[in-house]
């Protein structure tokens, strides 16, 4: 049972795997952007749909670290009025 437990997130450790709120957990099961078993208990949440969603958004991040660390140019608009 151990492996399925690795495979399957509760709510409160999708949250905190997706860095958002429970209720915004609860919100996309609820609205079946995000899929979920109940058993019974507790709701089960597949880990390995957000793969694909965690990549992007790390793909963004770098995107987004390339862009602020390049330098800005100087215009050649840009005059000096002093």
């Amino acid at each position: 049972m151990k492996g399925v437990k690795a495979l399957y997130l509760t709510i409160k450790e999708t949250a905190d795997y997706l860095s958002v709120p429970e209720a915004a957990v609860k919100s996309l099961i609820q609205q079946k952007k995000i899929r979920a078993l109940y058993d019974g208990r507790d709701y089960l949440i597949y880990k390995e749909q957000f793969n694909t969603h965690l990549k992007q958004i790390e793909k963004y991040k770098q995107l987004v670290d390339e862009i602020l660390s390049e330098p800005i140019p100087e215009s050649i608009d840009v005059k000096d009025e002093d």
